[in-house]
């Protein structure tokens, strides 16, 4: 279990003062200067050290990605884009970040920025965040009057502005190429790659596209040592994390912990337990709606990092837990998700297009029970048509939540419709 000495985000409740003031009296703004002092190369070398890979979803080492920017301006600017279209369903910690610790996302701004050879860079945060854009806009204000943004940053010699975008409410944005075309004043959709936005991104400059989390830890790793970052969670995982644990437990919550914790130890520390106790536990989405389900029979001794779900053909995504008990109807759960992405489709790809359509009508019957055995692999192989087959990871997104059904309720499914067939509807089917 973390200790509280070891967290970054030290308001993620509120309970504290979100000012400037608040910020500087729980240790953040100390001493900026001097960790820019550090130097470009000695910033990204210690990110790397650190172990720290990206918060949203994909998980790549985030030292790296800076060490792909150019170390020499050819005449462009150089930008930083922070990822707070945070719109994945069950994903609600940035949200928590810029609600109740937004100094922590801006001083990181300001030194990721520094570190990439960025004079500007852009929070685009979703439309739907109303009074998180509020609270964030008001920390960058008080920023703004402290002197530690605009013309030499924090007394560094560092010009830097930091500007805040807001989205308008569309889930493919928070795809880093989709969002830079949103940002530009296009529509949103995703571009081709390559080139990647480290070569050509905002504007057909060079860009990094970060997750809030990801950047909003930087300050404290530089402060505290890459050691002492890496010092938690396994080889490859290390760090913490904020989970959103969601769904049927007994407290639903927010919480930084280390990487690599227990599944067990995590709902029984912050959650109070399963609802109806682990004898009840059906199923787990361990990463968000995108990653694929895993039963809870095989979710009990399950570490939450990045190799291990892996392994378990899920993923850690952006740690939102969806926990679901034996009162869920798992298949009306994940014809939900299903309807969710075909909504969200931006239309680009046709695999994408036509078969989040097509797949969303499949899960429909097969809720009620309205369809044939066989169907269940022609919808399998649907799936496998669709993922990995468009420019972005829409397509996968919507395929995997229904191979990770299959895969494990398959037994399930086959009853409903034998159930159907014979006039006596399972007892969880929805109609």
């Amino acid at each position: 279990m973390l200790q509280d000495r070891d967290r970054i985000f030290t308001n993620i409740y509120g309970m504290a003062d979100r000012s400037l003031k608040g910020a500087q009296s729980r240790g953040q703004w100390d001493g900026t200067r001097d960790l820019i002092g550090l130097g470009r190369d000695k910033i990204v070398e210690i990110m790397k050290s650190s172990g720290l890979r990206g918060r949203g979803g994909a998980g790549f080492p985030t030292g790296l990605k800076w060490s792909f920017m150019p170390k020499e301006s050819d005449g462009r600017p150089s930008y930083l884009v922070i990822n707070a279209d945070e719109s994945e369903p069950g994903t609600c910690k940035d949200r928590e970040i810029m609600r109740h610790d937004p100094h922590t996302l801006i001083e990181g701004a300001l030194i990721a920025s520094f570190a990439m050879n960025a004079h500007a860079c852009y929070i685009y945060i979703r439309g739907e965040y109303i009074r998180e854009k509020e609270a964030l806009q008001n920390a960058i204000d008080e920023a703004y009057e402290a002197g530690l943004l605009g013309k030499d940053a924090a007394k560094s010699g560092w010009d830097f502005d930091l500007y805040l975008h807001h989205g308008a409410g569309a889930y493919i944005c928070g795809e880093e190429t989709a969002l830079l075309e949103s940002l530009e004043g296009k529509k949103g959709m995703p571009r081709m790659k390559p080139p990647f936005p480290a070569g050509a991104g905002l504007y057909g400059c060079p860009t990094t596209v970060n997750n809030v989390e990801s950047i909003a830890v930087v300050p404290t790793i530089l402060r505290r040592g890459a050691e002492w970052f890496a010092g938690f969670g396994r080889a490859n995982n290390a760090g913490t994390k904020l989970f959103a644990i969601s769904g049927h437990v007994n407290r639903p919550c927010v919480v930084e912990e280390a990487m690599s914790i227990s599944f067990e130890e995590l709902i029984e520390t912050h959650c109070g337990g399963i609802r109806g106790g682990w004898d009840n536990l059906k199923a787990v989405i361990p990463g968000g709606s995108s990653v694929p389900m895993i039963p809870g029979r095989d979710m009990r001794e399950a570490i939450m990092d990045f190799d291990y779900l892996k392994e378990q053909k899920s993923g850690l995504g952006t740690a939102a837990v969806i926990v679901m008990d034996n009162s869920t109807d798992v298949i009306k759960a994940i014809w939900r998700l299903s309807a969710f992405y075909k909504h969200e489709s931006c239309g680009q790809c046709t695999p994408c297009r036509e078969g989040t359509g097509w797949m969303m009508r499949v899960m429909d019957r097969l809720v009620k029970g309205d369809a044939d055995v066989e169907e269940i692999d022609m919808l399998l192989d649907v799936t496998k048509q669709v993922e990995g087959h468009t420019i972005c990871a829409l397509g996968d997104a919507a395929a995997w939540p229904i191979q990770g059904l299959i895969r494990h309720f398959r037994d399930e499914i086959e009853d409903r419709i034998k159930h159907k067939r014979t006039g006596r509807v399972s007892a969880v089917a929805a109609e």
